[in-house]
């Protein structure tokens, strides 16, 4: 890899490890679905010129039934139920719960049809992954949130089932027109609850992060991951996915304060060994399009045309 690269590499290490510690700041004062709201019309319009660059819309709007079910899926329901899930649990423990979605999707994947045999890698891998999970919710069993934790589940359901409608159905369109439109679409979806439920004060740290959430983890980091998919590949692309969860602990313990728990120490070695096994047989794993920050992974061979949308 070059400069170009490891720089694109690093920032979105960085960008997509950082949405869950501005998330918590963001819904001590704003609530979760208006959050959404705010974010993904920020992103959506500010991907707007270069979406139009992109040939524009026509062929999104023909396919606004599975646009329309890729976006409740991927953003609608995950990150509303990621910004409740968060006013209860910590944002590092949200971030090394979620970096369990590759082991969801393999197991979504399968649910989907494919025929691909699980090898004994995969297996071990997807064993090691639930294992970890286990210790990193078991150790920790005093003051959890059971709701916090049941919605983290149906984030991570989202985050690894979303990509499979993307590479059957969207996959040969040009990515920031789907990714605008997507964006705006949820915005579309959020508002009537949203306008609603409008924050009467935020407070300047709340304000920032609404701002960074869509400005930077959303529209700038789309940029630049089909940027780096350009620059080395989909499959190498990937290894982001596992450094995310280790910037939001660092973040959320150095900026908020949270505790480094035992059930953190070794539940996360092993989900992280476990996403790696269960994702390197067969085609490589594939980021879901969110990504909150993505710490969201499709690791599954079906999603895999979900990385080539800069074709």
């Amino acid at each position: 890899m070059n400069r170009r690269s490891w720089t694109l590499f690093a920032a979105m290490c960085v960008i997509w490890g950082i949405p869950y510690l501005l998330i918590r700041v963001a819904v001590r004062d704003i609530e979760p679905i208006t959050l959404v709201f705010m974010r993904t019309g920020i992103g959506g319009v500010l991907l707007l010129p270069l979406a139009f660059h992109a040939g524009g819309f026509r062929q999104v709007a023909a396919r606004w039934k599975p646009l329309l079910a890729f976006t409740i899926i991927e953003m609608v329901v995950p990150w509303t139920m990621l910004g409740t899930a968060e006013e209860h649990l910590s944002s590092s423990l949200s971030g090394l719960l979620l970096a369990s979605v590759p082991l969801i999707a393999l197991i979504a994947v399968r649910l989907a049809g494919s025929h691909e045999p699980i090898g004994p890698r995969r297996w071990t891998g997807l064993m090691l992954g639930l294992a970890g999970v286990g210790m990193l919710v078991g150790l920790d069993l005093s003051g959890l949130d059971y709701v916090a934790l049941l919605e983290i589940l149906v984030v991570a359901i989202g985050y690894a089932t979303a990509p499979i409608i993307m590479a059957r159905s969207l996959s040969d369109i040009p990515s920031i027109p789907v990714v605008s439109a997507s964006l705006l679409l949820a915005a579309v979806i959020t508002s009537p609850f949203a306008l609603t439920r409008w924050p009467s004060h935020v407070a300047g740290r709340g304000v920032a992060s609404v701002i960074t959430l869509g400005v930077v983890c959303t529209a700038l980091a789309f940029v630049l991951f089909f940027a780096l998919i350009a620059e080395i590949g989909p499959a190498r692309s990937t290894v982001i996915t596992y450094v995310n969860p280790a910037v939001a602990v660092a973040l959320g313990l150095l900026l908020l304060g949270e505790e480094f728990t035992a059930g953190m120490g070794i539940g996360f070695p092993l989900i992280l060994v476990g996403s790696v096994l269960a994702a390197s047989a067969g085609r490589p794993a594939v980021p879901a399009v969110e990504l909150p920050g993505a710490a969201a992974v499709a690791g599954a061979e079906s999603a895999a045309a979900s990385a080539e949308l800069n074709r």
